[in-house]
């Protein structure tokens, strides 16, 4: 059962390429770069959860599909709040940045909808799965411009800020 009171339903990932088309094609990208990425859920104490996950983007939507009854899963299901950090590859030169987005997860429990998406899933899904609609309430993504470390944010309703940051004391600066 779900104790999280939703104060804002988020995004759907066809809304955020709307408002922002080219940012949202860079985050994806940066995505699809790699497999498997870094889910952030909450434990019922509170405690932050960090598993393993892969995210597929069909039909305007990012989707979270997870084993049965797995923690993360269980996670989502009681509060659907959850961080998704891209995969970094390997090395350290980050030349396509950072990604991040934050949201809500909202289970998909209609079994015609769970065939649909089995169906075009690439390699298969087993018999039994929680399947998650990603409500987006935020996209980040991080990259150096040197001399500056540059963030640049998106929440549904507001302008994509860029913000910049250099290696010493000074405030950060906004485009």
């Amino acid at each position: 059962m779900n104790t999280y009171a939703q104060t804002d339903k988020g995004v759907s990932w066809g809304a955020f390429r709307s408002a922002e088309p080219e940012f949202c094609d860079a985050v994806e990208k940066r995505f699809r770069a790699h497999r498997h990425h870094v889910l952030g859920t909450l434990r019922a104490d509170g405690s932050p959860r960090l598993t393993g996950l892969e995210a597929d983007f069909r039909d305007g939507e990012m989707w979270l599909g997870m084993m049965p009854r797995s923690r993360k899963a269980l996670d989502l299901r009681r509060d659907p709040r959850f961080s998704l950090h891209a995969n970094p590859g390997s090395g350290s030169d980050m030349d396509d940045g950072d990604a991040r987005v934050g949201g809500l997860a909202v289970e998909v429990t209609d079994p015609a909808e769970l065939a649909r998406w089995a169906a075009g899933a690439p390699d298969g899904v087993p018999e039994q799965f929680h399947l998650f609609r990603v409500r987006l309430t935020e996209a980040v993504r991080v990259s150096i411009e040197a001399p500056d470390i540059v963030f640049r944010v998106w929440h549904p309703g507001r302008p994509l800020r860029t913000i910049r940051r250099g290696n010493d004391d000074a405030p950060p600066r906004e485009d």
